[in-house]
């Protein structure tokens, strides 16, 4: 097991070195939970930094996701925007994260780096509000267009705001 250990973190260094250098002045914290080696890094330099990781052979973009910091007790930022990236070659994953305080929820697409993003983008708008600047179709893609409010963000209440009595109900014949 300690072969597997060196060799993955010899890879992760040749990955480091090929983002710093690529990456000058963009400021990236390292850190592993678990096995999985994370990278965080300013809101600011998304497009710059996922193009990046990209060119250091992350390939593929296999989940976006956010998390909402609100309760969490020693968070500094309200959002987690997290990409889960894909070696395809060497099978080796990288969590990319960065980080997102309101009023400023806007990021650029990364439809442009991965056009897998799209659908993954939508359901973070949907349930998070975090708009994706540039996306190619930026509409609701699970919840009525209609809908005002996002659901997984900590602060909606457990039963709702009143919108279920707003919608009409569909019967499963009629799906």
């Amino acid at each position: 097991m300690s072969n597997e250990n060196s060799s993955s973190s010899g890879a992760l260094a040749e990955v480091k070195a090929k983002l710093a250098e690529t990456l000058g002045g963009v400021t990236l914290a390292w850190s592993a939970f678990r096995e999985q080696d994370r990278v965080d890094f300013p809101a600011s330099e998304l497009l710059r930094c996922l193009n990046a990781f990209k060119a250091a052979g992350f390939d593929q973009l296999t989940d976006l996701t956010a998390v909402d910091l609100l309760e969490f007790p020693k968070a500094t930022d309200r959002f987690e925007l997290v990409y889960v990236l894909l070696n395809v070659e060497s099978g080796q994953r990288l969590i990319a994260r960065t980080y997102l305080n309101e009023p400023d929820l806007t990021v650029p697409s990364a439809t442009s780096v991965w056009s897998g993003a799209d659908w993954l983008e939508r359901e973070v708008y949907d349930m998070y509000g975090i708009v994706f600047e540039g996306h190619p179709n930026f509409k609701r893609l699970l919840l009525p267009q209609e809908f005002q409010s996002f659901p997984l963000r900590k602060d909606y209440p457990i039963k709702g705001r009143g919108e279920r009595h707003n919608f009409p109900v569909i019967t499963r014949a009629e799906s």
